[in-house]
């Protein structure tokens, strides 16, 4: 089994609110996020804001800042260009530390959370044979959740805005060697330990799919701070795999643990957030999510 973790003792905020609350939420913050990121050069003020989203100023204002620890003036701060290139230079000098000194990544000095199990080319190829996994949807602070999981670990976790038929789809289209069981309570219990702030140690278990590359690059990016960036090329060389952004981006394209293994801590080397399999608002509000209270 490999034991590569994220990191334990970030200080982020204590979750406050159930999770069906807070996805109930999140869908305002989310319609939020995606007027001010199309109108950042206008800097909106909460009126203009609240007038958009058909909600009072003191709603808005109250939802946002208990859901997301800071005010919606604060994000606007936080997704501007100029935030996201100080914030990699400041990641990058923690990185050159780390790396000096011969670690990975700057989460080797933190306790591990989290522990990997690979799964085997031959589990692989035959689509999970021998493996008896159960999976189900729940509400999660970001929206609703598919989540699957064996004994060894979870080796599905994916954000979207309802439940899709196709994910369930695709899920039994690339595990139909294994055996497959819905468990709904299971599910939304899994998912509760997922997203409780900070992850509680050794509790959590991923079952990683992919080859020896892609999982050395999930290993890395596992261990970036909560509330940090890197650039492709930095989870790169993190991973001491000495590719491409390109090969690193793809890597990261295939991962199948949404928030667990953190891609939306990842975004361009000139400070753009790029792309997110599971949307772009959702990007960003995971990042602002994790911001230090």
């Amino acid at each position: 089994m490999l034991h590569h973790s994220a990191p334990a003792n970030a200080t982020i905020r204590p979750m406050s609110e159930p999770l069906h609350s807070s996805s109930a939420h999140y869908r305002l913050v989310a319609d939020a996020i995606h007027y001010l990121r199309a109108h950042q050069r206008e800097q909106p003020s909460l009126e203009t804001l609240a007038r958009a989203l058909n909600t009072s100023e003191s709603h808005l204002q109250r939802t946002f800042s208990s859901w997301a620890g800071v005010s919606p003036k604060r994000f606007l701060q936080i997704i501007t260009r100029q935030y996201a290139v100080d914030a990699l230079r400041a990641q990058a000098s923690v990185l050159d530390a780390s790396l000096d000194a011969g670690l990975s990544g700057p989460g080797r000095l933190h306790d591990l959370t989290l522990s990997c199990d690979a799964m085997t080319p031959g589990e692989i190829a035959s689509h999970g044979k021998g493996l008896n996994l159960n999976y189900g949807w729940g509400d999660t602070p970001f929206g609703m959740a598919f989540i699957a999981w064996s004994s060894r670990g979870i080796c599905q976790l994916s954000l979207h805005d309802g439940k899709l038929r196709d994910v369930e789809g695709t899920f039994n289209e690339e595990w139909h060697g294994a055996t497959r069981q819905e468990n709904r309570a299971a599910a939304a219990a899994l998912l509760e330990q997922a997203f409780a702030k900070p992850l509680e140690r050794g509790k959590l278990h991923l079952l990683l799919r992919g080859t020896n590359f892609q999982v050395k690059v999930w290993e890395a990016l596992m261990q970036v701070t909560p509330g940090r960036l890197v650039t492709y090329q930095q989870l790169g060389a993190m991973a001491g795999t000495g590719q491409a952004h390109r090969a690193v981006g793809s890597a990261m394209a295939r991962n199948r643990i949404a928030y667990l293994i953190p891609c939306h801590r990842v975004i361009r080397q000139g400070g753009d957030w790029g792309n997110y399999r599971w949307g772009l608002e959702r990007k960003l509000a995971l990042h602002l999510w994790e911001q230090p209270a």
